[in-house]
């Protein structure tokens, strides 16, 4: 399982989520190379932030940016065999390889709906 999002996925979260809400981040080594080694991955507290790291996101932080309920449905998380469902009972995804991604999909969902 995934630890954290990936380069693609921070870089969509980066521009929907508030920055605070991340708890990692690409290090990106100098600013004569701005493109970020997807091995290089801190926690925000370690090491120095080069000014043009990419934040990123664990499954516990990105659980905690989904609202617990949206229009009075309550988040709710499954599996079944291989299969992950979450969601709502208005906004659901369901996803055979992944939690991680599915997370990420739904916020990308809600937001595209303003519901964050």
């Amino acid at each position: 399982m995934k630890s954290y999002t990936d380069l693609e996925q921070s870089r969509k979260l980066a521009k929907i989520l508030p920055l605070e809400s991340a708890d990692m981040r690409y290090h990106t080594i100098s600013q004569y190379n701005p493109y970020p080694c997807d091995e290089i991955v801190y926690t925000i507290d370690f090491n120095k932030p080069s000014g043009i790291d990419i934040p990123c996101w664990s499954l516990a932080a990105l659980l905690e940016v989904l609202p617990k309920i949206v229009k009075h449905e309550t988040l709710f998380i499954e599996t079944s065999a291989s299969l992950w469902h979450i969601g709502y009972r208005n906004i659901y995804i369901a996803r055979e390889d992944n939690l991680f991604d599915a997370c990420v999909e739904l916020i990308i969902k809600l937001k595209e709906q303003n519901l964050i």
